[in-house]
C-alpha cells in the first residue's frame, strides 16, 4: 500500500480482519476525532465498531449494544467513546439534541449512517470509513483531513512491520505511553505475547540556548537507535533488558520481549527490601563494567554515548528556577537569582571532576524495574527505560533507587542500602569511596531540584496535579542531599530563596 495516496484501500477477508482493524484504529484514534462508518447493511460497520470499543477497553468481553434505538451509546474507558446510529435520525437538527458538540470536545465519536447528518460532522476531523463488499470479505476505505493523516499511515506502516516480523495476525492492545511521541502496545498470537514500541521522532522544539532546544542540551533520545545500543550493551554483559525480536530503526518500530509486570514494590506500594537490594547490586555490577561511549547499532551504524555535561546538569536544575520558585512565592526568579544559582553549580559540578564515571541509566528506580523472579543474581533485576543513558557520575543512578522519587524510602533503608553499595564496590581496588560519596551527594541534589521543578510543571503546564503528592518526599530526599559538608552553598541559597530545607 502507498502511505502517499489517499484514501488508501484494506481487503478484509472475513470478520477477523475487520475486528484486527477496528484494534487497529483503536490505537489510532484520540479524544475529538469523529469516525464516520459508511457502508450498507451487512457490511460490517457494527462488528468494527464493537471490536473498536473493546479494544480501547481492554475487554473482549465488554457488552456493546447497538445503539439503532438509543441512538447514542457511551462509555466511560481510557478516554470517552460514544458509538451513535443516525438511521433513525428524523432530522438533522436533532444532532444539536443529542449534544454531538459536546461529545465530541473530550470523546472519540463513531457514527455508523453519517449520510443523515448532512453535512454537519466537522470537516476537519472527521475521518471516513467506507465498508463495501468485494466477493467474500469486504474492502474498506480510509479517508482523513490531512492533519490526521499521519496516524492513519502509522496504521499501514505497522502492518508492515508486523508482517516482516512473521506476526501478521496478532492481537494488539494499547499498553503505556511514556513520552508525547513514544507508545508501547501488547501484541499476541499463537507465538506468545511481547511488546511493540511506537516511537515517531518528536518535534524539534524551540531553541534556548546557543541555537539548541531542552531535549538536545539534556541528551534526550530523539529515536529507537539509543534504545537498541544501549540494550545491545547491557544483555552483551549479562543484565537483564527486554530481548529485541524485530527491529525498524528508521521508522522508529520495535518488537520486544514482554519482561512481566513484577516489580520492587507490594501491594501497598512500599519497597520490597530484598528487590531494592538486588537491584543495588545490579548497579554496583554495572558500575563496574566499563562502558564504551560508541556503541555498534547495526551494520554500518554505531551509537555515541552522550556525557552528562555541564549544560545538561544546570539546566535541568533550572527547572527548580522556571517552575518551583515561582510557584511557592508568587513571582518571576529574578535573572540576578539565577546566576547566582548557576555560579552555585559551577562550582558544584567542578568537584566532580575526579569522581567515577560510566554509564548511568538516568531513571533506575521502580517504575522502570522488572522483577525476573525466575532469574538468578543480578539477572533478577529487569531493567526498561534506559534510552536516555549517558556518561556521567555513577552515584546519579544510586540516588536514583536510594531516594526512589515515587516511593517513601525510610532514612534507615537508605543507609543500609548505601552501605550494601559500598560493600561490594569496595572489592575493587580502583573505586575511591569519599569521591562517590561526593558525588552522590550532588548528584541527589541534582536530581531533586529537578524534581520539584518537574511536579509544578505536570500540574501547571499538563494539567496534571497528582503528581504533586511526591513533593514532599522530593524535599526530604533534598534536604538529605544538602547535609553533606561540599553543598553548603547550595543549601545558603535555597535557604536565601525559601525553599522549604529545613
Amino acid at each position: 500500500m502507498n502511505e502517499k495516496t489517499w484514501p488508501f484501500s484494506i481487503f478484509l477477508a472475513n470478520e477477523a480482519e475487520t475486528i484486527r482493524l477496528g484494534e487497529e484504529l483503536a490505537l489510532t484514534v484520540k479524544p475529538g476525532d469523529c469516525l464516520a462508518l459508511v457502508g450498507d447493511l451487512g457490511s460490517g460497520k457494527s462488528t468494527l465498531a464493537r471490536a473498536l470499543i473493546r479494544a480501547i477497553a481492554d475487554g473482549d468481553e465488554l457488552e456493546v449494544p447497538s445503539p439503532t434505538f438509543t441512538i447514542v451509546q457511551s462509555y466511560a474507558l481510557r478516554f470517552p467513546v460514544s458509538h451513535l446510529d443516525l438511521y433513525r435520525l428524523s432530522d438533522v437538527s436533532e444532532l444539536d439534541e443529542l449534544g454531538l458538540d459536546e461529545m465530541l470536545s473530550d470523546a472519540v465519536c463513531l457514527i455508523e449512517w453519517p449520510e443523515m447528518a448532512a453535512g454537519e460532522l466537522p470537516s476537519d476531523s472527521t475521518i471516513t470509513l467506507r465498508l463495501s463488499h468485494e466477493g467474500e470479505g469486504r474492502i474498506a476505505t480510509i479517508d482523513a483531513p490531512p492533519r490526521l493523516r499521519a496516524r492513519f499511515e502509522r496504521v499501514l506502516a505497522i502492518r508492515d512491520f508486523l508482517q516482516e516480523a512473521g506476526r501478521a495476525k496478532v492481537s494488539r492492545r494499547y499498553f503505556s505511553g511514556d513520552a508525547a511521541y513514544r507508545t508501547y502496545e501488547r501484541v499476541w498470537d499463537a507465538a506468545g505475547q511481547c511488546l511493540l514500541m511506537d516511537w515517531e521522532p518528536p518535534p524539534a522544539g524551540p531553541a534556548i540556548k546557543d541555537g539548541k532546544t531542552y531535549a538536545e542540551i539534556v541528551h534526550l533520545a530523539r529515536s529507537v537507535t539509543p534504545f537498541v545500543a544501549i540494550d545491545h550493551f547491557l544483555s552483551g554483559n549479562g543484565f537483564s533488558v527486554p530481548a529485541i525480536i524485530h527491529q525498524d530503526l528508521e521508522r522508529g518500530i520495535l518488537l520486544l520481549e514482554d519482561m512481566g509486570r513484577g516489580g520492587v514494590l507490594d501491594d501497598n506500594g512500599d519497597p520490597i527490601e530484598e528487590r531494592y537490594f538486588s537491584s543495588v547490586a545490579c548497579l554496583a555490577a554495572l558500575h563496574d563494567t566499563p562502558a564504551p561511549s560508541t556503541i555498534r547499532v547495526d551494520e554500518g551504524i554505531t551509537y555515541q554515548v552522550p556525557p552528562f555535561d555541564a549544560d545538561a546538569m544546570k539546566i535541568e536544575t533550572s527547572l527548580l528556577l522556571d517552575w518551583y520558585l515561582p510557584h511557592v512565592r508568587g513571582h518571576e526568579t529574578r535573572s540576578d537569582e539565577r546566576q547566582s544559582f548557576f555560579v552555585v553549580w559551577d562550582e558544584l559540578i567542578g568537584k566532580l571532576a575526579d569522581t567515577e564515571k560510566n554509564l548511568l541509566l538516568r531513571d533506575f528506580h521502580s517504575p522502570n524495574i522488572i522483577w525476573q523472579e525466575h532469574e538468578t543474581g543480578i539477572r533478577k533485576v529487569g531493567i526498561i527505560d534506559f534510552q536516555d543513558a549517558m556518561i556521567g557520575p555513577t552515584a546519579y543512578d544510586l540516588a536514583s533507587i536510594i531516594q526512589d522519587a515515587r516511593v517513601t524510602v525510610s532514612s534507615d533503608l537508605q543507609a543500609r542500602l548505601m552501605s550494601y553499595y559500598l560493600d561490594i564496590r569496595r572489592k575493587n581496588p580502583t573505586f575511591d569511596e569519599t569521591a562517590f560519596l561526593k558525588a552522590y551527594a550532588i548528584m541527589a541534589a541534582q536530581r531533586n531540584c529537578k524534581l520539584v521543578g518537574i511536579w509544578v510543571r505536570l500540574m501547571k503546564r499538563d494539567s496534571k496535579p497528582h503528581y504533586m503528592k511526591h513533593m514532599p518526599r522530593t524535599l526530604s530526599y533534598l534536604r538529605s542531599a544538602l547535609a553533606h559538608p561540599d553543598l553548603r552553598p547550595l543549601r545558603a541559597w535555597l535557604a536565601q530563596a525559601g525553599v522549604d530545607i529545613q
